[in-house]
């Protein structure tokens, strides 16, 4: 027990207090200079999924996401034992709550995050509260619009083995399109990948392969990324 209260006051102190679901358009908001904590799901673990904490439980989280890859979260609130984290298996804007169990997370920092800003087409890349790289990307069309707010890279994927659509990477994020074209059947989750700036979208964001190529060598998992308008 008392190694639990120690992690979560170290969590209290190192996670981001607050979350945006709409975050207001800025130039520069870096999450942490420090670094953003995530917590890894240990392999075989299985936690509960809660939309609040002492509230109903809204499904179960193991190790892995749902393309294979090890489940990392974001935690950007906390409450005692309670973890507010980024999950995909919530909605846009809504935090997922888990309990820190002892053994079943593995905590670290990603110091690196993520702004897109739709209205420029730009991705800037975040690093001790300073941009370290600009990125021309393609955004959603009208009516599949790029969703804003605060999500995470859940995923990193070669895009050979999805499609040629995809380019050469594809960096999946936690959100999804609420609204995909009629008849669209890839799926509805936000991602980062191939197709250039000029390309539009069903609301990802597409980026040179040369762009991509440097998201997946120094982007982590759990890195959260805010897209505002």
């Amino acid at each position: 027990m008392a190694a639990l209260f120690a992690l979560t006051a170290l969590l209290v102190h190192l996670a981001s207090p607050t979350i945006h679901s709409s975050p207001q358009r800025h130039s520069s908001r870096p999450v942490e200079p420090s670094g953003a904590v995530v917590a890894a799901v240990s392999p075989g673990a299985k936690l509960a999924l809660y939309t609040r904490p002492n509230g109903n439980s809204v499904g179960i989280l193991g190790s892995r996401t749902v393309y294979g890859g090890p489940l990392t979260l974001p935690v950007v609130r906390t409450k005692g034992n309670w973890l507010g984290v980024l999950t995909a298996a919530m909605p846009n804007g809504h935090l997922g709550w888990v309990k820190a169990e002892p053994g079943a997370l593995t905590f670290g920092r990603v110091r690196l995050e993520l702004e897109a800003d739709l209205s420029r087409q730009l991705l800037r890349v975040w690093s001790h509260g300073r941009v370290i790289r600009r990125i021309r990307v393609g955004i959603g069309r009208p009516g599949t619009s790029t969703p804003i707010g605060r999500f995470s890279i859940t995923d990193k994927m070669p895009g050979a083995a999805l499609g040629p659509y995809y380019g050469c990477c594809l960096l999946a994020l936690s959100g999804n399109q609420p609204h995909p074209p009629p008849g669209w059947t890839g799926g509805a989750r936000l991602a980062i990948h191939g197709g250039g700036y000029g390309a539009v979208s069903a609301g990802c964001l597409h980026a040179s392969t040369s762009d991509l190529r440097y998201l997946m060598r120094v982007v982590r998992l759990g890195t959260q990324i805010v897209i505002h308008a």
